[in-house]
């Protein structure tokens, strides 16, 4: 069942048999509500055949979706918009618009213009767009596919996939917009900076899989949540201030100044190519959860985001290398005691392979006496990476289970340690051994 067929009359493209009489006599609430549960166009289309009364209740759709295989039968795509159309100008009290199929920014800039009273959220997907921009120059490609999105002035959400922001797109002021989503775009400071400027009461930001940016810079009064995950091993730089942001998750920045003023519970930061050089943040008083993750970091952006996180309860270290240059360098002794001692509300933690072998080091139990305790750890999920140091990996796994006084679970996963070393197969015996003496705590993975 498709949408490019004949009319036959109905502005769908769909036609069946004359109805029983008993659909039409449903009372038009029932047909109201239950074509207010539907989104997908072709779902629609399909109801509005039924009888008379249900086409006519079209105009109060509050949603449509049309999937990426909606018009996969149709070779010319003016008739595709041209269905897009019909549907968009039937649903008169339209709120929610996504379009994930292919459609022509002309045909967009009417659709938008005939809804921009109703409209609440606008999803698009425009890869098509997003391509040609991205074969052509700054000066070739003037950045109008999104000026019209502007006449939308209701808008609360905004998502767009598979864009292009070379240059900053003509919009004015969103004051109603609150969540903002961009995924998989191209695009140039100034343009995502003046995009950012125009929604200025965000409450929610994504960018995501995005590229092409040097430095982001964020001042949003209002965010609360912050996503941001930029590919490359490029050395960007990000700086946000925003009082209530609560959630701050990101990818691919070198350098980070998060402002005094915040609220953050949950701080993710990672860098899956190239490094981490600094992170400026002042101490987070409701940190909650926070994740460091990445190939190389250099040690001063570790020990400072550390000394900031003292009040964490979970959190997840995956970091494989340190250094502030090309050279791949191993961490610094990390003295156990003195590390529990700074995080004594941490409740789960997850350390791997190298930072774990820091915390193995001669010195880094030189301070264990009777009187240490980690008060408040339950779990702990640690992966072992070598074999090498075996001895002091075995005391500290044992100190970490002898003085954590609330400890339910010590998962050790082995799975990714290499086994070429000859005392691979002695270590992992002591491992069993350990696991068998503390089996209601102590896992292996």
């Amino acid at each position: 069942m498709g949408f490019g067929g004949s009319s036959n009359g109905l502005m769908f493209g769909l036609s069946f048999a004359d109805p029983p009489p008993r659909m039409n006599s449903v009372p038009d609430e029932i047909v109201e509500h239950i074509l207010s549960l539907l989104s997908n166009a072709r779902d629609i289309a399909a109801c509005t055949c039924v009888s008379k009364s249900w086409k006519e209740a079209v105009p109060y759709i509050p949603s449509l979706y049309f999937p990426r295989n909606s018009f996969d039968g149709v070779v010319r795509r003016a008739d595709a918009d041209a269905t897009i159309g019909r549907m968009i100008a039937a649903a008169a009290c339209l709120e929610e618009l996504v379009i994930y199929c292919p459609f022509s920014s002309t045909a967009l800039a009417s659709w938008l213009a005939l809804r921009c009273r109703s409209l609440r959220l606008l999803e698009l997907r425009m890869d098509g767009v997003a391509d040609k921009a991205a074969a052509a120059s700054d000066e070739e490609y003037p950045a109008n596919e999104l000026d019209c999105i502007g006449v939308v002035q209701g808008l609360e959400t905004l998502k767009l996939w598979g864009v292009s922001l070379m240059r900053p797109p003509n919009w004015s002021s969103f004051e109603r917009l609150r969540t903002l989503e961009i995924i998989g775009a191209t695009l140039r400071d100034a343009a995502l900076r003046d995009t950012v400027h125009a929604c200025s009461n965000l409450t929610d930001l994504a960018l995501l899989g995005c590229d092409g940016v040097g430095a982001v810079s964020i001042e949003l009064q209002r965010l609360e949540r912050c996503r941001l995950d930029f590919l490359g091993p490029g050395n960007s730089s990000l700086h946000i201030s925003s009082p209530r942001l609560e959630v701050l998750e990101i990818q691919g920045f070198s350098w980070i100044r998060v402002e005094q003023s915040h609220r953050i519970r949950r701080l993710c930061i990672a860098k899956n190519a190239g490094r981490v050089y600094k992170v400026d943040m002042w101490k987070p008083a409701d940190l909650e959860f926070m994740s460091l993750r990445g190939v190389q970091w250099s040690w001063n952006a570790v020990s400072s985001v550390l000394q900031c996180a003292s009040e964490v309860q979970h959190l997840v270290m995956k970091i494989e290398f340190c250094g502030d240059f090309d050279t791949l360098q191993p961490f610094p002794e990390i003295d156990l005691v003195e590390f529990f001692n700074n995080h004594p509300k941490l409740r789960m933690f997850e350390i791997h392979g190298a930072l774990f072998a820091a915390l193995c080091q001669k010195n880094s139990l030189k301070n264990l006496d009777s009187r240490f305790m980690i008060p408040c750890l339950e779990e702990v999920v640690i992966t072992v990476r070598s074999p090498l140091n075996a001895e002091q990996k075995l005391n500290t796994l044992e100190s970490l289970l002898r003085y954590s006084v609330k400890l339910r679970r010590m998962a050790i996963r082995i799975s990714q340690m290499k086994n070429c070393h000859e005392a691979a197969d002695d270590f992992f015996k002591e491992i069993c051994k350990f696991k068998y003496m503390n089996s209601k705590i102590i896992q292996i993975e």
